[in-house]
């Protein structure tokens, strides 16, 4: 039976002047677009990309640009017809997705125009009051909100009714953070729209058509006229949107290579945009076809007022070389790598950003693989790294003997990553730390003002730090939240746990084994802090609260089932892996829906409330 969202406020329902919309009864489909760029790697690179061989056929930057439905209708009906035959429909969709960078049907459709629930005025959008403003929340990605900021404390929890749901069109991943800035709530869609919402009722001011999807939290800020708000795409462009209409003010492309794409959040500070960039590129780059490996992630300065790029700080110093050719004959490249899949801390003290990078794909690895680095915020010169991990040399599928081909790295590497923001936390006793977690679940903090010194270092679950040993399993995906005391952290294998800031020791640890909470699956989800709660989502869809001091579970809520909307779109929630809760204003605020590394589908916004 299809579960109506409940507990509609009055003032919702005027303001979107419409009936309750029936929804579907069955879990949408799923369209993974990382396992499509890798069906984009091994099926198309025997002629895109080799113009030896096929010097007339489109290159994989020109096929990126014609969209998701003509990728789809080449493969389908079109010259590639016959690549396309040896595919399954799914994966046509897939490929399309992946490689036009946005939801196959996306075109034209889910334009706020279009609404029933538009809003009927459209005062000035104001950068004060109670905010979630970016990926972290604020400069140091704590993801912690006082009582004054959130509204809520954690007694208020079980009081938590759903205020409104808001369908995205088209979407199978609801996976941009929504961000809360002077009563609106701005959200991006793999479907390339960003919609700016009425915090209360649910109603759209607007929506803006990206080329690419946005998987980004936004953030919003001062512009060159008013206030402005701030999202990067799935093809690397970055953009300054009106806050108040969703007029574009200015679009740049910060990244050329095929691969690359922005995954995180940018950070805003002063007139300026930190913008990291990520790429595609290890997903089958084992293909003898392809010319490995490219691309080296960075993160590019960009003056929020004009969209002029300021400076751009790769995260491998050494300029890229050609290096032999495989097997099949097709040149290969290094050194290459290191992605920043995370929003970069500011330090207005050190003037500096933090930011963790991935690991290499070329062998040897760069040093600044699976490192924290700082840069210059005015000129983004290195001014130290810190090695987290070292010998991360990493392509999908060549840790299988029987798969590997010589574009593999010598020695394969355990693919542990920085995904997680990194945290700058002053500690009650005046000593300030980075604090850092990583995929096999080990947290360190570094000292900001001894140049990334080791203050600390430990496994969260509770044996030695992992170093260079063998890895453990069900490490930290996409951050923390740290308040005065701890840092909190769930864990991608289940379960939850608290370490002490001071001093790197674990404070507790929740297995999630028994109890009311017991069975949440896949915490990987950025973690939420309120007063005396922290909040975690899962794969399963469900949030779970645990207590602050002791870990114990306080209340859950599940959001993967169907939903009426406010704009009549049909609604289901599905997991919650990557982006975490937002609160403000006495309201809470959480994107349901990640199809990609095997998660549940969605497309659903969701709103509650204690009032």
């Amino acid at each position: 039976m299809i579960r109506r969202a409940w507990a509609w406020g009055l003032a919702a329902l005027a303001a979107g002047g419409l009936a309750l919309a029936q929804t579907p009864r069955t879990p949408l489909p799923r369209v993974d677009t990382d396992e499509g760029f890798a069906l984009f790697q091994q099926k198309c690179f025997t002629c895109h990309g080799n113009a030896a061989a096929a010097p007339s056929a489109p290159s994989p930057e020109t096929l990126r640009a014609m969209g998701p439905d003509r990728v789809y209708e080449a493969l389908t009906t079109g010259p590639m017809k016959a690549v396309g035959d040896t595919l399954s429909d799914a994966e046509r969709k897939m490929v399309s997705a992946a490689v036009g960078g946005r939801i196959l049907g996306s075109a034209g459709a889910g334009e706020a125009r279009d609404m029933p629930n538009r809003c009927k005025s459209n005062p000035p959008v104001r950068l004060t009051g109670p905010a979630w403003n970016g990926w972290g929340g604020d400069l140091q990605n704590t993801r912690f909100r006082t009582k004054a900021q959130a509204g809520l404390t954690a007694k208020d929890l079980p009081r938590l009714k759903l205020k409104w749901a808001f369908g995205l069109p088209n979407s199978m991943s609801a996976y941009s953070q929504p961000t809360v800035v002077g009563g609106r709530v701005f959200i991006g869609t793999d479907t390339g729209n960003v919609y700016a919402i009425d915090a209360r009722t649910g109603c759209v001011h607007w929506s803006y058509r990206a080329v690419a999807g946005v998987r980004v939290a936004p953030v919003a800020g001062p512009g060159k006229t008013g206030p402005a708000v701030y999202v990067q795409d799935l093809r690397d462009y970055a953009y300054a949107l009106d806050a108040r209409t969703g007029r574009e003010l200015w679009k740049i492309r910060l990244e050329t290579n095929f691969t690359g794409r922005v995954t995180a959040g940018a950070s805003l500070y002063r007139g300026v945009l930190y913008v990291p960039l990520s790429s595609w590129e290890e997903f089958s780059a084992k293909t003898l076809d392809y010319g490995c490996c490219t691309s080296v992630g960075a993160v590019a300065a960009v003056e929020a007022a004009s969209g002029k790029l300021l400076w751009k700080t790769r995260v491998i110093a050494q300029p890229l070389q050609p290096t032999r050719k495989n097997s099949k004959g097709v040149q290969q490249y290094a050194p290459a790598g290191g992605s920043v899949w995370n929003t970069p801390a500011v330090d207005p003290q050190r003037g500096a950003i933090y930011f963790g990078t991935g690991d290499a794909t070329t062998f040897p690895p760069a040093p600044t693989a699976d490192s924290v680095m700082a840069l210059d915020m005015k000129t983004g010169a290195v001014r130290w790294s810190y090695a987290v991990q070292h010998g991360d040399s990493y392509l999908v599928g060549c840790q299988d003997p029987a798969q590997r081909t010589d574009n593999c790295p010598d020695v394969q590497g355990p693919d542990w990553d920085i995904p997680a923001s990194v945290i700058l936390k002053r500690l009650p006793s005046g000593q300030r730390v980075i604090v850092v977690g990583t995929k096999p679940g080990d947290i360190l903090a570094l000292d900001p003002d001894k140049q990334g010194a080791l203050v600390w270092r430990m496994n969260i679950r509770g044996g030695p730090p992992v170093g260079d040993g063998p890895m453990r399993g069900g490490g930290i995906r996409w951050g923390g939240a740290a308040d005065d005391r701890a840092v909190y952290y769930g864990l991608h294998g289940g379960g939850a746990a608290a370490v002490g800031l001071a001093d790197g020791r674990r404070a507790w640890f929740n297995g999630l084994d028994t109890g009311p909470c017991a069975g949440a699956a896949n915490l990987g989800a950025a973690a939420t802090g309120i007063p005396g709660a922290v909040l975690f989502g899962g794969a399963d869809g469900r949030i779970t609260a645990l207590s602050a001091k002791a870990g114990r579970c306080l209340w859950t809520l599940e959001t993967a089932h169907d939903f009426d909307t406010v704009n009549q779109v049909p609604a289901h929630g599905g997991s919650l892996i990557s982006s975490g809760v937002t609160v403000a204003g006495g309201m809470m605020f959480i994107g349901s829906g990640y199809a990609i590394a095997n998660g549940a589908p969605g497309n659903v916004l969701l709103a509650y409330s204690i009032r």
